[in-house]
């Protein structure tokens, strides 16, 4: 009874908590789009991750066919309202992602597709509130787009589930690649600086809208306070955050303002620079270095920058 209560208080504020539209920053998947008249609950774009897929239904509580796949991930939490059906939205995705191009692997609903046990250990989703997945009730789609000349291999997984009147959905894309080498040590940052006056970084990290940095972000941290230590002429340096386009320009302005400054405490804090050498700034979009047309584009424009005064 109090577990009913509880899920029962939580359905209701994800509702409240989302009334408002999209989250901040996101944006649709090019050429699966959303069912109509859902909002985005959830938005997580990383350069390199891993996904969980599955290629068929589990067997004994196990998985058949599970593979993980590394690349550029896309993770889109929707939620709709309005009276459709769980089956409605999950064979509109279904029928999208075949027109796009998509092979499907599986297309399978809770029980054939293995239960609770294949809710637990085959799906990976966005935490509550903003995915749902009632693991008594779930259709699970996976499928794959081959490699062409000019677009990685993309694979693809839609999870839909109800809660009460509204139906959850989360689409996940993982465009496969190669980890690129973002590393750039005191003594290319030395010569940027130099040579053009600035420098770009891209081995800084942090989670979609937020300024907390990532652990993988202090070998970069380290090069910046090697670069520093060994020179005492660089009496100032700005750290100058930088976004893509997307989501409005003062949130953005205020994100990379945030982040510069965060990058500026850690140098401080942890590796005893001088925090009057530290000068920030955020420019939200307003420098790009590629379009922001395109998510190549926008990868680029996300980014650290170091520049002399």
């Amino acid at each position: 009874m109090r577990l009913t209560i509880l899920a029962a208080a939580l359905a209701m504020w994800c509702a409240s908590a989302f009334a408002q539209g999209d989250v901040e920053g996101s944006a649709d998947y090019p050429g699966l789009g959303r069912f109509s008249g859902s909002v985005v609950t959830g938005y997580e774009v990383k350069d390199f991750d891993d996904v969980l897929i599955e290629a068929k239904v589990f067997k004994g509580g196990k998985p058949v066919d599970e593979r993980k796949v590394e690349g550029k991930v896309t993770r889109i939490a929707y939620r709709t309202s309005g009276g459709a059906s769980m089956l409605e939205v999950f064979r509109n995705y279904k029928n999208k992602a075949v027109a796009s191009g998509y092979q499907v692997l599986l297309d399978c609903e809770t029980d054939v597709c293995g239960g609770l046990d294949f809710a637990r250990g085959g799906i990976e989703t966005l935490n509550i509130p903003m995915m749902w997945v009632d693991g008594f009730n779930y259709r699970y789609l996976s499928a794959r787009k081959a490699q062409g000349a000019a677009n990685p291999e993309t694979w693809l997984t839609v999870v839909v589930s109800p809660n009460n009147d509204d139906v959850y959905t989360q689409v996940t894309v993982a465009e496969t690649g190669a980890l690129e080498d973002k590393m750039v040590d005191a003594a290319e940052m030395k010569k940027g600086l130099k040579d053009a006056g600035h420098i770009a970084l891209y081995g800084i990290y942090f989670d979609t809208g937020k300024a907390d940095m990532k652990p993988e972000s202090a070998p970069t941290l380290a090069e910046i306070a090697k670069l520093l230590k060994g020179d005492p002429g660089l009496k100032t340096v700005y750290i100058v955050g930088h976004t893509d386009s997307q989501g409005a320009l003062s949130h953005n302005m205020d994100l990379s303002q945030r982040r510069a400054a965060a990058i500026a405490a850690e140098l401080a804090a942890k590796h005893g620079i001088a925090a009057s050498r530290l000068k920030t700034a955020g420019v939200a979009f307003l420098a790009p270095v590629a379009s922001n047309a395109t998510e190549a584009g926008r990868a680029l424009n996300r980014r650290t920058e170091l520049v002399l005064p």
